[in-house]
């Protein structure tokens, strides 16, 4: 089994870094601050299949990260039809609709626990996500008061592409001012995980889903927890015994 400095070597090597200077951690929402994929599986399912759309909850896990017209794209493609923009704009608002309606979106476990100790360091947070939901994106300052700014947060709606292709993540270190050994990325999807690698990130992800663990790790994680509070219990050793002294 490769040790955690070893793999923490071989991204400063590939990567031409002496060391991190780690200034910022970087969050994905859904999944990660938020235990809202249910919630987002059952209004993708439901709003597709009143279009004549077969999509699995799988589905909704694996493109977890896409703006929402590109997911509509890629399982009508996938299912033989074809709708247009107006008719996707349409689809994407029904499934927002449903989405608001269902019951509210519990913080997810570990989440504040880990936030917390990550500015205790010094360090500071910013939100990273492909979603579109204002309803969640606006809970943000309120149910993690402090944590992250207006300014830190980065979402569909600063970018064009949304995940895999990494401009969210490339945007919130321009946005920032940050070079890549100044951040590292915390992330639940694979789609998402292959943005964070495709800027250059670190990426340490947490199998909060119905994934396989090699699904994340064949995306590209450099180190994977089976969840948020995992993370959180081991930040401590993480960030003092690799991340802030490897040479």
């Amino acid at each position: 089994m490769i040790s955690v400095e070893n793999i923490i070597r071989k991204y400063l090597q590939e990567t031409g870094f002496d060391r991190f200077s780690l200034k910022a951690v970087l969050f994905d929402m859904d999944g990660v601050l938020y235990d809202s994929l249910p919630n987002h599986a059952y209004s993708w399912v439901t709003v597709m299949r009143n279009y004549g759309l077969t999509m699995h909850e799988i589905d909704v896990y694996l493109n977890e990260g896409r703006i929402g017209d590109e997911t509509i794209r890629i399982i009508s493609k996938r299912e033989g039809k074809t709708f247009d923009a107006e008719d996707r704009k349409r689809i994407y608002q029904e499934k927002t609709n449903l989405f608001n309606s269902c019951p509210p979106t519990p913080i997810m476990h570990g989440s504040l626990e880990l936030l917390q100790k990550i500015v205790a360091k010094g360090l500071y947070t910013m939100l990273v996500t492909g979603s579109g939901q204002p309803s969640l994106i606006d809970r943000v300052s309120l149910d993690f008061k402090g944590l992250f700014s207006r300014e830190k947060i980065i979402t569909s709606f600063d970018v064009k592409n949304g995940k895999p292709h990494p401009e969210l993540y490339l945007t919130a270190l321009q946005k920032a001012g940050l070079n890549t050994c100044e951040a590292i990325v915390i992330e639940n999807a694979p789609l998402g995980v292959e943005a964070a690698c495709a800027a250059g990130l670190f990426v340490i992800a947490v199998n909060t889903g119905p994934l396989p663990d090699s699904t994340l790790l064949d995306a590209g994680a450099n180190l994977l927890f089976p969840s948020l509070e995992a993370l959180s219990d081991e930040w401590e050793n993480v960030y003092n015994t690799y991340l802030l002294n490897i040479p």
